[in-house]
């Protein structure tokens, strides 16, 4: 919990003038905040770490059903892969402009990142959809449910982030770049960096291993 700091506006001992008035001020821990995040960003390691050890154990229990070599467009996910990339570039130059207090530089590429979020998210859709209509849905077999169960979960977080950057951009355009928004600003890109990071492991340990005869 904060401290609250109680002191008499002019000076006096607190309680000395029944007829002082005081400011209350609310004392916000330094960098309470990110080190709050962090740990959640651990937690969340290990729910992904959980969801690939489920795959590495089920992930070639085809069920006598079509394997990745069968499934996957990689062409098409290598260009989600470059959608989500890019988004994590575009947020670095977000950063920059909010270092120097630029607000409209920073709404734009923030703006920016959630157009490659929402073109990444496009695709993961099409993609699951397509498999589904191939009859290739998650219950179909061990190695789909692990596949759905991880995939789904890594975009679920990015609509998460999607949602997130654009309330984040809606506060910035009211109330400016100030304290309060500049961390929440650090808090939201670690979480994208973090899902670009995640992505990665998607792509070589799922996509890329999951070609392999």
């Amino acid at each position: 919990m904060s401290d609250i700091h109680v002191t008499s506006v002019n000076g006096g001992a607190l309680g000395a003038d029944p007829g002082a008035r005081y400011l209350v001020r609310e004392h916000h821990p330094e960098n309470g905040t990110m080190l709050g995040f962090w740990i959640y960003l651990m937690s969340d390691c290990l729910i992904f770490a959980m969801l690939f050890a489920v795959y590495a154990v089920i992930g070639r229990n085809y069920a006598g059903g079509p394997g990745g070599a069968e499934l996957f467009d990689l062409p098409l996910v290598a260009m989600n892969t470059a959608f989500l990339l890019f988004s994590s570039i575009t947020y670095g130059f977000a950063m920059l402009r909010a270092k120097v207090k630029d607000k409209s530089g920073t709404l734009i590429w923030l703006g920016i990142t959630g157009l490659f979020g929402v073109a990444f998210l496009s695709l993961e859709i099409y993609e699951f959809l397509h498999l589904i209509h191939e009859g290739a849905g998650p219950q179909r077999s061990a190695f789909l449910t692990a596949f759905f169960s991880l995939v789904g979960t890594h975009g679920l977080h990015v609509t998460f982030g999607v949602i997130w950057l654009v309330t984040l951009m809606v506060q910035i355009s009211k109330h400016g770049l100030h304290p309060a928004n500049l961390r929440r600003l650090n808090c939201l890109s670690l979480f994208w960096h973090f899902l670009d990071v995640i992505w990665i492991g998607v792509f070589t340990f799922v996509y890329l291993m999951g070609v392999l005869p």
